[in-house]
């Protein structure tokens, strides 16, 4: 019984595209390890920019020091 869980940021990701990676994950453990989709589990967490951090800040101060000129 797998369980993925996706994180991304909460960036405009459209239920069509949710819908695209929960069924391309669920095809790719069938593919890989043979696991059942009635028995796969995938959760898409979104979350938002200042709550996910890289380089010691959050996502949006991060992006914006890399678009800065220097």
């Amino acid at each position: 019984m797998p369980y993925v869980n996706i994180k991304v940021t909460d960036e405009n990701v459209t239920t069509e595209q949710k819908s695209q990676l929960i069924k391309g994950v669920t095809d790719l453990l069938f593919e890989v390890l043979g696991k059942a989709p009635d028995s796969t589990y995938v959760v898409i967490d979104e979350v938002p920019l200042t709550d996910w951090g890289v380089g010691g800040v959050n996502v949006a101060e991060y992006r914006a020091r890399r678009a800065a000129p220097e």
